[in-house]
């Protein structure tokens, strides 16, 4: 057998090299911002075809905003996934939230009512990873119970809109500087740090190796129940963010706030958009904001079209099926084994 000497390397041009070039620019990230570019040019097409005028200043505001709240439960959506696990409380969570926020702000001040949403979010995920570790319970049953717990407080203490936030706190939700509302910063800025934690800290390569596989991950030292009690703790830190955002948009607490935007499903279905595999292990914060900014344009386009809201949820769907079936396609190797 012939030994290879130290100075021979593969060639700069070899196939590997290439595909992994190629995977670059065909990746889930890219494709899923590639797809949000091609979303927003078909919609200025349609409804310029429509007779109206689809990149306005107004528009433009609108997309972004809605992007913040959906943003803010998808960034902390994409960390539990990353370890395998879920969360369906975020919904109710938020809609506690904007009641918590506003009532605290009303007989309080604005610093002891942020402390006390993110205070009550890290204490819901808290609960929920040790449900799901402890009690070795299925993290859709775990977070869905702790769901219809949140969903029977609320309802049994409030019938409408309660509490009152200052004019001071809703510039969080109104200001904006040109085009892009403040509120923007602050969803960038928290996934930031959910990328900084995920990418660039002992305990994000934890997450992505408990989600990877557990047991592998177990048996090379992680401990696996921590660090899925730690993804859902950042997960409703990120709720708590998406709960005063809507607190100072809509100057109030509402029981309805996280349940009629559907942000449970939803922030699922930009993770998943974005390219993070729901078996866990694979994705990242990166390619679920792309996700959301589609599902946004989305939405302000048949708004505009005033298309009927079925006919909405179906395109929806079918956009949410098609990504995943190009994703799962992308990652089959020619033997036709999962990459």
């Amino acid at each position: 057998m012939t030994a290879l000497r130290p100075d021979v390397r593969e060639p700069v041009s070899s196939p590997r090299t290439r595909r992994t070039a190629v995977s670059h620019f065909t990746g889930p990230i890219t494709g899923v911002w590639l797809a949000a570019l091609a979303v927003t040019v078909l919609g200025w097409i349609v409804v310029a075809a429509r007779g109206g005028d689809f990149l306005t200043v107004t528009t433009v505001v609108a997309i972004l905003q809605n992007c913040v709240a959906l943003g803010l439960v998808a960034a902390g959506q994409t960390v539990v996934i990353l370890t395998g696990s879920l969360d369906l409380s975020v919904a109710y969570l938020i809609s506690l939230g904007t009641l918590v926020a506003a009532e605290t702000m009303e007989s309080g001040s604005v610093l002891l009512a942020v402390l006390a949403v993110l205070a009550l979010s890290a204490a819901a995920g808290l609960v929920n990873g040790l449900i799901i570790t402890g009690l070795k319970v299925n993290a859709f049953i775990a977070t869905l119970g702790t769901a219809f717990i949140l969903r029977g407080w609320i309802e049994d203490n409030y019938t409408g809109p309660a509490g009152k936030v200052p004019a001071s706190f809703q510039h969080l939700g109104y200001d904006r500087m040109g085009p892009v509302p403040v509120s923007v910063f602050l969803l960038l800025a928290v996934a930031a740090v959910v990328w900084l934690i995920t990418r660039r800290t002992t305990p994000g390569h934890h997450m992505y190796a408990t989600g990877g596989d557990e047991h592998a991950a177990r048996l090379s030292g992680v401990r696996t129940r921590r660090t899925v009690v730690l993804a859902h703790i950042l997960c409703s830190l990120c709720v708590g963010a998406a709960a005063l955002f809507l607190a100072a948009r809509l100057g109030a607490g509402a029981p309805w706030a996280g349940t009629e935007a559907r942000y449970d499903l939803e922030s699922i279905a930009a993770v998943v958009l974005g390219g993070t595999a729901l078996a866990g292990g694979r994705g990242g914060v990166t390619g679920t904001l792309g996700g959301v900014l589609v599902l946004s344009v989305l939405d302000n386009v048949f708004n505009q079209l005033g298309v009927d809201p079925f006919f909405k949820n179906v395109v929806r769907g079918v956009v949410i099926i098609a990504a995943v079936a190009v994703y799962a396609r992308g990652r089959r190797t020619p033997q036709g084994r999962t990459a």
